[in-house]
């Protein structure tokens, strides 16, 4: 079972999470940026959602919000 930590907009923000959570030992979910009607968008509200296993999300959702900050600062 997976859980989201976190939503972001741009497909390249989405991107450079994903490598920073498997550089740091996380596991997420393969096919995040997947495909839909509308290209680099994942669900309704226009987001895409990073997902981890769930026994990961804890500590994942620290890194990532901590990395989000830094990016847009």
């Amino acid at each position: 079972m997976f859980e989201t930590i976190a939503e972001v907009r741009d497909v390249s923000i989405a991107r450079v999470l994903i490598a920073a959570l498997k550089a740091h030992g996380f596991n997420p979910m393969e096919g995040a940026l997947g495909f839909s009607a509308i290209p680099g968008i994942t669900n309704l509200k226009g987001t895409i959602a990073i997902k981890v296993p769930q026994h990961e999300a804890n500590d994942a959702k620290i890194l990532a919000n901590d990395l989000l900050k830094n990016m847009e600062s």
